[in-house]
């Protein structure tokens, strides 16, 4: 295998980078060093002197005690890693038969070893996809990323109705507890009752006579992405 050019940033540079670009895509507010330390299992500090590192480098702007933003540079080297890393968790399932709960951790670790000739011949042999396993989005080859219209089924008021189309894949555990009640990519949703205070959703799963009503609760409500009808 051709071995990884040696322009490509340090595998702690891409980490940092794609976990914040990441917090920027899905989250409700701005990037901060606390959510970037959970994120990355470290301490407030660690992250405060990486980011003195990635200033440096352009790839961030971050004041102190300001939230965290990636500079154009540093958009780019994180969508750099995000297609190697979603186009090997994609040939992980499709190729190789894994499950989505499985491909996460096995992709962290391959994203850093293969060569940009290794992931554009895996993107050539799945026919170019436009989105992963979990339905994030696969960036194309020149850095784009094509976007569609969501909401966090957590957020949806009663009656309303869409198509999951996408899933966090931080945690293995509530991706096969999907899995084992049949939720995934594709599948039709409407929200038929919300509990009050923060409690659970009752949801109706599937189409037509085939539709199952089911008692969802606010953590895996919070992790399904849903396309409106």
């Amino acid at each position: 295998m051709e071995s990884a050019p040696s322009e490509r940033p340090s595998t702690s540079v891409e980490d940092y980078v794609k976990v914040i670009y990441d917090l920027q895509e899905r989250g409700s507010g701005p990037v901060t060093i606390s959510a970037m330390a959970e994120r990355l299992s470290v301490s407030n500090s660690s992250v405060s002197g990486m980011l003195r590192k990635l200033g440096d480098l352009g790839l961030v702007d971050h004041r102190r005690y300001g939230s965290v933003r990636l500079t154009e540079t540093g958009t780019k080297a994180a969508l750099a890693v995000l297609r190697r890393h979603r186009l090997l968790e994609t040939y992980l399932v499709e190729a190789l038969g894994y499950s989505w709960d499985e491909v996460h951790d096995e992709a962290e670790e391959l994203e850093h070893a293969v060569s940009d000739k290794f992931v554009e011949r895996i993107a050539a042999h799945l026919g170019d996809p436009v989105a992963d396993p979990h339905g994030d989005p696969i960036p194309t080859r020149d850095g784009r990323v094509v976007n569609r219209a969501t909401g966090l089924l957590s957020d949806a008021e009663a009656g309303a109705v869409g198509t999951i189309v996408r899933v966090n894949d931080s945690d293995p555990e509530l991706l096969r507890y999907l899995a084992e009640q049949d939720i995934g990519i594709g599948m039709r949703v409407e929200v038929v009752e919300r509990q009050p205070y923060g409690g659970s959703l009752i949801v109706r799963i599937g189409a037509g006579d085939g539709a199952e009503e089911r008692s969802l609760g606010l953590v895996a409500a919070e992790a399904l992405w849903i396309a409106p009808d």
